[in-house]
């Protein structure tokens, strides 16, 4: 009994152990099975199928599909955003990129755009070659605006300006040749700014009566007091005004004492000062009576000189005095 009992337990579990590869290798034979052609691993990051030769088929969930057109082959693109010219439509099938008007440089959706091509001007979402009555057609931002003032480069409408001709101010959307008053002209920024007027602090308390930075050995000083500036004026606001201030004082004449090391250190840097002082002076004695006496010498000798001058001109022989004849030799006797 027991025997018959083993055996059959045996034969459920190989008819379970059976059934169960069965089952595996089923599946695995499921996930093995592709289409042709194409692959579910693809490289790009949004394609959920795609194939070798066409690119992306599917796309994930809120990607757009775009075809890219490379000669005469298309190749499926998906896209988080839809490049310019195109915009986004969802279905529930799948998010696709369609392309905007031709007049349409971008565009929301089929019948607004956002910005038009060369020789278009957007006016309310559509793109005309030419601007309803009141408007005028800009170049620069392919829009119908409104016709600005004279003195205006841009503006939002008849009154408001944006962008001031060169020369002229801007302040609450008008242009000014002159700023109004409390307001000063920004040259950077070519607009009126407000003006920064100088703002101080209280006054400190007046300081001790001193004098050369002592408070002792002398009979009138200084008192002074200051105040800190808060906010420093713009180039057209009030200047500060004084932020310091001083008086006169008067106090009781008392010796400085002098302290210990301090009295000993201050006395001798005196008498230091003064011996320099001494030396500097008998240097500069010095010098000076080198000086006199080299002036001496060189007058004495431009006196000399001037008197041998003076001789030489006065004892040289002139023409006109008569000259003696030279004396003849006597005849030899007996030649």
């Amino acid at each position: 009994m027991q025997l018959q009992l083993i055996s059959f337990v045996l034969i459920i579990l190989h008819c379970m152990d059976y059934t169960g590869c069965q089952q595996h290798s089923s599946s695995r034979h499921r996930q093995h099975k592709q289409i042709p052609g194409v692959s579910s691993g693809c490289q790009q990051g949004g394609c959920l199928t795609c194939s070798d030769y066409n690119g992306c088929l599917s796309c994930k969930p809120r990607f757009f599909m775009h075809l890219e057109r490379i000669g005469m082959k298309q190749i499926g693109v998906c896209m988080t955003s839809c490049p310019p010219g195109f915009y986004g439509t969802r279905s529930p099938e799948r998010n696709t990129c369609t392309k905007c008007r031709s007049e349409c440089d971008s565009c929301f959706n089929k019948n607004f755009c956002t910005r038009c091509r060369a020789g278009f001007y957007l006016h309310l979402g559509k793109c005309q070659e030419s601007c309803p009555e009141g408007l005028v057609r800009s170049d620069t931002q392919r829009e119908c605006v409104p016709k600005c003032p004279a003195e205006c480069e841009s503006c939002v409408n008849g009154e408001t300006c944006m962008q001031c001709r060169p020369g002229l101010y801007q302040l609450s959307g008008r242009c000014h040749h002159v700023c109004p008053d409390d307001y000063e002209p920004n040259d950077k920024l070519m607009e009126c700014t407000p003006q920064v007027h100088c703002e101080v602090g209280e006054w400190s308390e007046w300081s001790p009566c001193s004098r050369s930075g002592r408070t002792c050995g002398f009979k009138r000083g200084q008192e002074t007091r200051t105040r800190q500036v808060l906010q420093y004026p713009s180039p057209f606001g009030q200047p500060c005004p004084e932020i310091s201030e001083i008086k006169e004082c008067l106090v009781k004449r008392r010796k400085c004492p002098e302290l210990g090391e301090r009295g000993t250190e201050r006395r001798e840097v005196k008498e230091r000062k003064k011996e320099r002082k001494k030396e500097r002076k008998k240097e500069r004695k010095k010098e000076r009576k080198k000086e006199r006496k080299k002036e001496r010498k060189k007058g004495r000798k431009d006196i000399c000189r001037q008197t041998v001058q003076t001789l030489l001109i006065d004892f040289t022989p002139s023409c006109d005095y008569p000259v003696a004849p030279a004396p003849t030799e006597s005849p030899v006797n007996g030649s």
